[in-house]
């Protein structure tokens, strides 16, 4: 789709899903500078790097032009909202209402991505990615930088809900080209989508499997080790079967002796 028509397509839906996941993701960065007693000038920055950092990588990516910087609103909006935390005590923002908030705003903004990615020509594939860059790299930015583990690292179904938006908001518009002006709804289903499976996930505690070492051999490794302890047996009657290395003599530690 060519670029002149991007700025049609994300108007006025996707600029309210913008400036909404900016919000909130503005919020939690706020909020971790709060959480680590820091000064206000910290605390904007923090809500800055969060609220645009995953729209500007993917800006850079897509070569389109990095979408605060020109903008009135977003730089305005994080420094709001860093002013609101810092006027107000942390507990009200904890508990898990303001984990739903923050799932609202990441379907969001990983929709808000795909979007703007494929406005600007990009494949199904990439223009998902970007989604997830869009609704998860300002929070990683956030976390390096404030020495806490990302949530990448973490089992929790998080990054795969933006995934899911995404994926689910790009192949839409590549399958159903905007022919009857069903583009928003795609948005909408794909919005809810994400965040149905996010807020599955902060009720039940659904995770993603970890890895882990396998505790027992297969059953070829087990017959390659009878056969190999079968063998060291013929050639040694005496042996127990297992090979170890010729302990040193004490002639071979102190050749000179």
């Amino acid at each position: 789709m060519p670029v002149a028509e991007a700025a049609v397509i994300l108007t006025p839906v996707l600029d309210w899903l913008d400036l909404f996941g900016v919000a909130l993701f503005a919020l939690s960065g706020a909020l971790i500078a709060a959480r680590e007693r820091q000064t206000f000038v910290t605390m904007s920055f923090f809500a800055l790097v969060t609220g645009v950092g995953g729209g500007t990588v993917r800006d850079i990516l897509i070569d389109a032009p990095v979408f605060w910087v020109k903008h009135p609103w977003y730089a305005a909006l994080c420094i709001t909202m860093a002013a609101i935390v810092w006027n107000t005590p942390t507990r009200w923002w904890q508990g898990r209402l303001f984990d739903y908030a923050d799932g609202i705003g990441l379907a969001a903004y990983s929709v808000l991505g795909a979007a703007k990615a494929m406005s600007y020509g990009l494949p199904p594939v990439p223009a998902a990615i970007m989604g997830i860059i869009t609704g998860i790299v300002g929070g990683i930015i956030r976390d390096v930088i404030a020495g806490r583990p990302s949530i990448l690292m973490k089992p929790e179904l998080y990054v795969t809900a933006a995934a899911l938006s995404a994926s689910m908001c790009s192949f839409g518009m590549w399958l159903l080209p905007d022919r009857w002006g069903i583009d928003w709804a795609l948005w909408a289903v794909a919005a809810l989508a994400g965040l149905a499976l996010r807020s599955a996930a902060i009720r039940y505690n659904l995770g993603l499997p970890a890895f882990h070492e396998r505790g027992q051999a297969s059953e070829r490794e087990t017959e390659i080790g009878v056969e190999a302890v079968a063998e060291a047996e013929a050639a040694d009657p005496e042996s127990d079967g297992l090979y170890f290395e010729d302990a040193v003599t004490a002639d071979e530690k102190n050749p000179g002796v």
